[in-house]
């Protein structure tokens, strides 16, 4: 069987392993428009490669995949982050999960993972096309060799490609005419693409100048949505970012595109904490401290300078002793705490890890072997699927799920 790959990122590597292991005479191609394989996997998480998360405290799926959360419950039953961890330890490659649950490999260096697939490509006799941008995949009817897919290039020199099965795993799109190769045996059933996890901007604000620093533990959202997260937040100096706002801009994403990426941004500086609590610590710190100032006393979460601009913003005197707070100066704080708004006005790309929102439409593939329901032999896999996820490993989880779940049916799929 004649296999083309349309992209050699995370899950076409990987699939194209897999097919290679499970039917050893398959003939595989991969084609990359790009001069090098696996060149995101190179930068993910800063060069370090977090290949899959531990899955520890995800209480839903849908907590790590806004799009797509349904078909990812089904398939991580196939194979699982546990499953890939497997799979990368058995080729040598030891593994360290970290405190916040992401997975690296130990040598934190993301070419161990580039070098050990693309080693098991040159090794099992994988051929790869770099340079070879496609421009359009047809099927077409030959007598003499059966239903074939003709695979076209932009450059016009390269000859078409003839394949029997054909695996499209051509990561995200930046934009809709990127699938304009996939219009016609899609029928245009995809869902237009739009950025996520991306930081927000807050320009001419005063939280700017304090670029650096992190609250551990805060909680974001968008005013009038439901789209809230949780986890550290970076103040930057154009904005916020850190998990919590890369995980709102996921959750978020379609929304924020709509709107021009202009927003309310509500924080809650103590996480979890409701107002009841931050009233009842507040009222605590003023009971042990009340002949101190306002600003030598605060939260442990919070440090001096983003402390004292609270303080500023809720109309309070740094100087004030504890003792001398009343009943109404300490709500206005409460609700600065809990409740503090910023207005965002644009986004902010995160380094080069760049993730879309959109893809080919799930509704367009069977989601046991993620073949087209209308186009036998067409299979997709990785983000050129309307699948994303929150920052973490979960994406690239996503890529090894769906490529290894793709790969096994192509395997076993007749010529």
């Amino acid at each position: 069987m004649k296999i083309a790959i349309i992209g050699a990122g995370a899950a076409g590597c990987f699939a194209a392993i897999n097919i290679k292991r499970m039917s050893p005479d398959a003939d595989i191609t991969v084609f990359e428009g790009g001069r090098k394989p696996l060149a995101k996997v190179a930068i993910t998480g800063g060069g370090r490669c977090n290949i899959t998360n531990s899955f520890r405290g995800i209480k839903s799926i849908a907590e790590a995949y806004p799009r797509g959360e349904r078909l990812m419950k089904r398939l991580l039953r196939e194979f699982s982050h546990e499953d890939a961890c497997k799979w990368f330890e058995a080729e040598g490659i030891r593994l360290v999960t970290q405190e916040d649950e992401c997975v690296f490999p130990a040598s934190q260096d993301a070419m161990e993972i580039v070098n050990t697939l693309t080693r098991l490509m040159r090794q099992t006799g994988i051929k790869l096309r770099t340079g070879h941008r496609v421009s359009g995949i047809k099927k077409t009817e030959d007598n003499s060799a059966g239903n074939l897919f003709r695979i076209s290039f932009s450059d016009g020199s390269i000859a078409p490609f003839y394949a029997d099965t054909v695996l499209v795993a051509t990561g995200g799109c930046a934009k809709a005419s990127d699938f304009n190769m996939l219009h016609e045996i899609t029928s245009g059933n995809t869902v237009s693409p739009v950025p996520s996890l991306f930081s927000l901007c807050i320009p001419e604000n005063r939280i700017t100048g304090l670029t650096g620093t992190v609250v551990e533990h805060a909680t974001a959202w968008i005013a009038g949505t439901r789209h809230k997260a949780e986890g550290a937040l970076l103040i930057t100096h154009w904005g916020m970012s850190g998990p919590a706002i890369l995980k709102l801009s996921s959750y978020a994403a379609r929304t924020l595109h709509e709107n021009g990426y202009k927003a309310h941004l509500h924080i809650n500086w103590l996480g979890w904490m409701n107002e009841a609590e931050v009233t009842d610590m507040l009222t605590s710190i003023a009971i042990k401290n009340p002949k101190k100032q306002l600003a030598s006393v605060y939260p442990d979460a919070l440090n001096s300078r983003l402390w004292l601009l609270l303080l500023e913003k809720s109309g309070i005197n740094a100087e004030q002793r504890w003792t001398e707070m009343g009943r109404k100066t300490l709500n206005r704080l409460t609700n600065t705490l809990t409740n503090d708004t910023y207005t965002v006005d644009g986004k902010n790309r995160f380094k080069d890890e760049f993730v879309t929102c959109g893809g080919v439409a799930l509704g367009e593939i069977n989601p046991r072997t993620m073949e087209s329901r209308t186009l036998p032999g067409l299979f997709f896999a990785g983000e050129a699927l309307d699948i994303d996820a929150i920052t973490g490993g979960f994406n690239l989880q996503a890529a090894w799920t769906t490529g290894y779940v793709a790969a096994k049916a192509m395997a076993h799929r007749k010529a």
